[in-house]
């Protein structure tokens, strides 16, 4: 799967697990293209989404309509990318 260079960027915000509002900020990205991002990186197995806390992972249970409700941390595939794509 080839990765847009917006996934590419979030994917290097989430060395560790970061809320959403941080990712946001961090990004300076709408926040509808960062949902759409974070969606199609978690469906694609590249994140893994976490409680607001980034200790206990959640996913694939998790309120796709409240994502600032989470955060999201990269996972062994998703650092692959990161270290062989550099944003």
């Amino acid at each position: 799967m080839k990765l847009t260079p917006s996934e590419k960027e979030v994917l290097s915000y989430l060395i560790f697990p970061e809320p959403f509002q941080s990712i946001l900020e961090e990004s300076g990205m709408q926040k509808g293209a960062l949902r759409d991002d974070l969606m199609h990186l978690v469906s694609h197995g590249y994140i893994e989404v976490y409680d607001l806390e980034g200790v206990n992972p959640v996913s694939p249970f998790y309120d796709s309509d409240n994502l600032q409700n989470f955060a999201f941390k990269a996972t062994k595939t998703g650092l692959k990318v990161i270290q062989t794509h550099a944003v």
